[in-house]
């Protein structure tokens, strides 16, 4: 399963950007999809994660500012950043939680990033 994000960019503070992630790929099926960031210096963290009956999750620093949502049918997730500060600037990469399914019909469990979309907040 491959995931191919996109949205990111250069936005002042206060200002909001929109991410999305597409998954792709043969006989698979989503179970949780989440967003997660990385600053300049800092180790990979936790933004927002959605399972596939809609229960969200979000880090503490991005609570009422950031909305992660998804589309089943498309297998497609988003993160809505509003209020954006410096401190948001990172890379943001999505991941997926999958099974997909061999020739066989065997499942595979497999754990699917996306490339990354810098996200640049200037103050």
């Amino acid at each position: 399963v491959q995931l191919q994000a996109s949205g990111g960019g250069l936005v002042q503070a206060g200002g909001s950007l929109r991410l999305s992630c597409a998954a792709s790929g043969r006989r698979f099926h989503i179970y949780g999809m989440g967003w997660y960031r990385q600053a300049p210096g800092k180790g990979r963290e936790l933004v927002a994660s959605i399972t596939n009956s809609g229960s969200t999750n979000y880090a503490d620093s991005v609570k009422g500012r950031f909305t992660v949502s998804r589309d089943n049918v498309r297998n497609t997730a988003s993160l809505q950043m509003n209020s954006l500060i410096p401190e948001d600037t990172a890379v943001y990469y999505c991941n997926a939680d999958t099974v997909y399914y061999r020739d066989d019909d065997s499942p595979v469990a497999t754990y699917s990033w996306g490339q990354g979309t810098l996200v640049t907040v200037s103050s």
